[in-house]
């Protein structure tokens, strides 16, 4: 038996989400094959047990802790997810990454819109009328 080429994480839905790390053994006669969430679901990219082994099963909360991530549970429109999964295969990347990118993005920009409201109400209570708004092109003061 020749040494595992391959290390994969798999998450398995169902009732309870449960991580492992999947070792798998090619055999001499490689191929090609696309890594896409269908070439899973078809078996294009490996079912045989006699290639596969399962290691030790992974701390799912130490994992969340080194990642800085934490399981939610959420529902969208069946339409919305099939738009983010469209969109991330263009830019070549998973739904769920897309799906945090587009939180974070959204979430730093109300910060940043949250905190130039609450200085420019600061500046109205104090009469700091010579505020100069970077994000106005025409140099006018900002409101306030």
């Amino acid at each position: 038996m020749s040494k595992p080429l391959l290390q994969l994480m798999l998450a398995c839905d169902g009732d309870q989400s449960s991580i492992s790390i999947v070792k798998l053994d090619m055999s001499d006669k490689m191929k090609t094959v696309q890594d896409t969430e269908d070439a899973w679901v078809d078996g294009s990219l490996g079912r045989d047990e006699e290639y596969a082994t399962v290691a030790e099963p992974i701390d799912e909360k130490a994992l969340n802790n080194a990642t800085g991530l934490q399981m939610i549970s959420i529902r969208l429109q069946k339409s919305l997810i099939e738009d983010f999964k469209n969109i991330a295969e263009i830019n070549g990347i998973g739904y769920q990454p897309l799906i945090r990118q587009v939180l974070k993005r959204f979430a730093d920009a109300e910060k940043r819109r949250i905190l130039r409201e609450k200085s420019a109400d600061m500046r109205a209570l104090s009469g700091d009328d010579n505020h100069h708004d970077p994000d106005n092109s025409e140099g006018k003061k900002a409101f306030g």
